[in-house]
């Protein structure tokens, strides 16, 4: 078996997803490895998944983000002295800018709750909800300067079905998400992921 693939992973919050890609390593199904885990909040529950799962964490401030000109060149450092490959944001509620994307060009990796270019920014799930759509989902996509406008590198739909509260719809999302980014980070790891020149991607077969 080749090397893991070393990553470095972005939380805000609860960590569901880096908890999913931990599970995917121990059990044995994804050669990667996670290095570290920055997170943009002091609270997220997501820093107590990694201490138990023995992986290093590093929390920044919101008085970081506001004293620094350029908190992103610090976390691409930190990311480069771990040896990182790719850079996986799980749940990670701030925008990547030029430092980080430019130390790790189409490595930098986004989730976003929803098929794009649909249902764009912060409230994905509740958007969609509101607009009474019949088919929603889960996107997969390179992060760059424009918010959520990636390459996309795999989407997963999900239908609405009637009866379906807000709540309902987000657990549905959740489980798609926590199977679905594993699923991708492997296609990483086999180097099955290539941007084209139009910033569209091609997919390898297995």
């Amino acid at each position: 078996m080749s090397e893991p693939l070393k990553i470095g992973v972005l939380i805000s919050g609860s960590g569901t997803n880096l908890q999913a890609i931990i599970d995917r390593i121990n059990d044995g199904s994804l050669n990667a490895s996670v290095e570290l885990v920055i997170s943009s909040r002091p609270d997220a529950y997501g820093l107590k998944r990694a201490e138990a799962a023995g992986v290093d964490s590093f929390t920044l401030s919101k008085e970081f983000y506001k004293e620094n000109d350029d908190p992103d060149d610090f976390i691409a450092r930190m990311f480069r002295e771990r040896g990182c490959e790719y850079i996986i944001m799980a749940g990670y509620m701030r925008m990547v800018h030029a430092s980080l994307l430019d130390a790790f060009p189409n490595r930098v990796v986004n989730l976003h709750p929803a098929l794009l270019p649909s249902f764009r920014g912060a409230h994905a799930i509740q958007d969609a909800f509101d607009r009474g759509v019949k088919v929603t989902g889960v996107t997969v996509h390179f992060a760059n300067e424009e918010y959520d406008k990636g390459p996309i590198i795999a989407q997963r739909a999900l239908t609405v079905e009637e009866g379906w509260d807000v709540d309902t719809l987000e657990a549905h999302i959740h489980e798609i998400e926590h199977e679905l980014y594993p699923e991708v980070i492997g296609w990483l790891v086999d180097g099955r992921v290539h941007v084209r020149e139009n910033n569209t991607v091609a997919i390898d077969p297995a």
